[in-house]
């Protein structure tokens, strides 16, 4: 079969918003994006295609194209028109979560939550995205590390695995994302500190008299020290979503943003985006604590010794940058007696993260065995003496 180029079918909404489609040029039928490729792949025929601008020699790397924007031309709204979109999108009033949907579709359940939803199609008005990682691993795959997961939790009730196992299909979400650079400068005062030993008699009773021994005490010797540190931060990495458990994404890092693509709406095929409901500004304020925590530790090394103080830091930070970035997340949420249980996988590693369910009736047997183990213990103990 030879390979083509993917053309999208690009089509202007009465809105302004401007929907791809990547019609397959065999049978007409919508392609996706085949996760661990560069390519896209139709489900009715089996016809493939490559991604336009995609390397099918060698292993994905990043390439020119994604653009840093100017962080204070973005608060006073005064980035080009070229970088911001219109997307369709749903709001969950369960979640909050702002999901793309096609406009075509008229009800759904929210990916987040399992809650059912009815499309409003409206616009959603944002940044466009800079960059994105593909999905590497598929939804077979993301369904066998969760059920994996699952299984090493020994006190999730049985229904609930039985539920994940059989359940439906998870969700291939592209989670929204903000990265910062910028480069810093930071004035610092403080005390380096020395620490060194002594000897000093104290008095202790032996045999019921009075003695005098020597005792080595642990003592610091401080002196005040200033001085100044510099580092440049490269994509420090924000959550934009409000909707997605923040513990739970934290633990399914790191991601190798090396590997970044520059957008392509191909990527999305198949697939959907979530829009980022966490604003440019608050997340610039998180990332800011991020940094704060890296300059700390620079301070610390920088005042050296066996103990630091630092009694005073003046960070200067300059030439703010910032990308809209999506991350691949297998989402599955599945409500079980009545409660939402939710779970994510690195769409990149297979890593998991999710709720931890606790059976009650396993947690009783357990206590149980316990009891009865720590009772035979105890009988035994007592009839060997």
């Amino acid at each position: 079969m030879a390979d083509a180029t993917a053309t999208p079918s690009d089509s202007a909404a009465p809105t302004g918003i401007v929907e791809h489609r990547f019609p397959c040029p065999s049978c007409g039928s919508d392609m996706r994006f085949l996760p661990g490729s560069t390519r896209l792949l139709c489900d009715h025929c089996g016809h493939e295609e490559a991604i336009a601008g995609s390397d099918e020699d060698g292993p994905w790397q990043a390439r020119d194209g994604m653009v840093e924007l100017d962080f204070e031309a973005a608060l006073r709204d005064a980035l080009p028109e070229a970088e911001i979109e219109e997307t369709r999108v749903v709001q969950c009033t369960s979640c909050g979560a702002q999901v793309e949907f096609d406009p075509a579709e008229h009800a759904a359940e929210c990916p987040f939550c399992a809650s059912p939803i009815v499309t409003d199609t409206g616009a959603h008005r944002h940044i466009k995205p800079a960059g994105l990682l593909p999905f590497a691993i598929s939804e077979e795959e993301a369904r066998s590390a969760m059920t994996r997961w699952l299984g090493r939790l020994w006190f999730a009730p049985n229904g609930l695995k039985d539920y994940a196992r059989k359940g439906r299909r998870m969700q291939g979400i592209y989670a929204p994302y903000w990265t910062y650079d910028a480069d810093t400068a930071t004035r610092y005062r403080g005390r380096r500190g020395t620490v060194y030993t002594e000897q000093r008699p104290v008095r202790v009773m032996v045999d019921g008299k009075a003695r005098t021994r020597m005792q080595t005490v642990q003592k610091v010797r401080w002196r005040k020290v200033s001085g100044r540190v510099a580092r440049f931060f490269d994509d420090v990495l924000v959550l934009a979503s409000t909707s997605l458990p923040k513990a739970y994404t934290d633990r399914i890092a790191p991601w190798d943003l090396s590997a970044m693509e520059p957008y392509q709406p191909a990527f999305l095929a198949g697939f959907r985006a979530e829009g980022y409901t966490v604003p440019l500004e608050d997340g610039y304020r998180e990332a800011r604590q991020i940094m704060q925590a890296m300059i700390t530790r620079d301070v610390k090394f920088d005042i050296g010794g066996d103990r630091q103080d630092i009694t005073a830091m003046e960070t200067d930070v300059r030439d703010v940058t910032f990308k809209h970035v999506l991350l691949p997340i297998w989402v599955a949420a599945y409500k079980y007696r009545g409660r939402t249980y939710r779970f994510v996988v690195n769409g990149r590693t297979g890593a998991v993260e999710g709720e931890r369910p606790f059976s009650a009736i396993k947690i009783t047997i357990a206590v149980i065995l316990g009891l009865l183990a720590a009772a035979a213990l105890g009988y035994i103990m007592a009839t060997s003496q």
